[in-house]
């Protein structure tokens, strides 16, 4: 049992990018056959706002609302889904919809390294260019960003053709419509400025929880937030009522299993994290790159470049260089903190000792408070 225990975080990272690959064949497929990636976003919200809506509105979450209801809450929450979610899932699906499945998961690998190029930008994060540890983030940023590109500019030769294939009714749905280059260069910038987005979203979490420090409350606001900013988008977008009825079994299913997904999805990583921290969940996001390649390639005959594959590589090998030197950064910190501690701790028996030494015949009331004073400093 304590083996299980030890690799439960693991097993459900691994279990969440099976799940983001699913995601983005499925919803691929039903983009393809007809589905409005503008409806399709409206949908996915409005599902998740009504699954995380039990949850909020618990008896022992009444507080905790109702703290919530604040104007510069309302505000940072509004801002951040227009960023964050509405933008961020409309680029995202219109850019699956333009590239491949593929694409869209290996474009999402950026997110690490444009994450640490904003927070550099707004001051969260420091640049030593003395230290091996600032030059891995930024050759890791440079890495991600040029495989990035390769996989938006140059496509080169098929890897494996589709047309040795049989004719099956999975090829027929996923190359309805084929990208040729000008949509596929348009899909690839638009999961870029996704990615862009979403990294956005990562850094402005930092205003919210300190204002709403309760995450599923604050992912409830969002997603109704996002609900409602879609819907309006969609609504001047579409300028039609026809893409909003759901023609088929495939559109009706991928919307409910997208919008039930964001809440599941948001308490495994939330769990997780909370158990091993941000870095080791970041390292897990190749791994959907890797699962939807293999199953759109081998299983759905979706189309496979060089371009791509050299593009998704070096996106993967940028990611581990950028969280390589975030873990080697994150360890540094941790050792000075515990030498200063060590430090402030032996400071505190020096000064113990000597006025033990100058006042032996004077009772010491204080030397209790001292003590505990110290030992509060050196625990971490």
């Amino acid at each position: 049992m304590g083996v299980l225990d030890e690799n439960l975080p693991a097993l459900a990272m691994i279990g969440l990018q099976f799940h983001y690959a699913a995601l983005a064949i499925f919803t691929r497929a039903a983009l393809v056959e007809g589905l409005s990636p503008t409806v399709f976003v409206v949908y996915r919200q409005a599902i998740a706002t009504l699954s995380l809506a039990p949850m909020v509105f618990s008896p022992n979450r009444i507080q905790s609302f109702k703290a919530s209801l604040t104007s510069k809450s309302f505000f940072l929450m509004f801002a951040t889904s227009l960023i964050g979610v509405t933008a961020n899932q409309n680029a995202y699906f219109q850019g699956l919809f333009y590239a491949s499945s593929t694409a869209a998961t290996a474009m999402s690998n950026l997110i690490p390294a444009l994450t640490f190029v904003i927070a550099t930008l707004v001051g969260f994060e420091k640049i030593d260019v003395k230290s091996m540890r600032s030059l891995a983030k930024i050759g890791g940023t440079v890495c991600c960003v040029s495989g990035a590109l390769t996989m938006a500019l140059l496509k080169g030769h098929k890897l494996l053709n589709m047309d040795y294939f049989p004719n099956h009714a999975a090829k027929h749905i996923l190359t309805a419509t084929t990208s040729g280059d000008d949509t596929w260069l348009l899909g690839c910038l638009l999961l870029l400025a996704s990615s862009v987005f979403w990294s956005s979203w990562i850094i402005m979490q930092v205003p919210i929880s300190s204002r709403c420090p309760d995450h599923l409350l604050s992912t409830f606001w969002m997603c109704l937030f996002a609900a409602v900013q879609s819907a309006i988008f969609a609504l001047i977008y579409e300028q039609d009522l026809k893409p909003w009825s759901l023609h088929s079994g495939l559109e009706v299913s991928c919307c409910l299993y997208a919008g039930i997904g964001i809440a599941v999805s948001f308490l495994i990583q939330t769990w997780c994290i909370s158990e091993r921290g941000p870095l080791y969940c970041a390292m897990f996001n190749p791994l959907a790159t890797v699962i939807t390649a293999f199953i759109s390639t081998t299983f759905l005959h979706e189309q496979l470049y060089v371009g791509s594959l050299v593009g998704a590589i070096g996106v993967i090998i940028g990611l581990y260089i950028v969280l390589w030197g975030k873990a080697k950064e994150y360890e540094g910190m941790k050792q000075k903190r515990r030498q200063s501690n060590l430090e402030e701790g032996d400071d505190e028996n020096v000064t113990r000792s000597s006025t033990n030494n100058n006042s032996s015949n004077k009772i010491d009331l204080e030397e209790p408070l001292l003590r505990e004073k110290s030992e509060s400093k050196i625990e971490p």
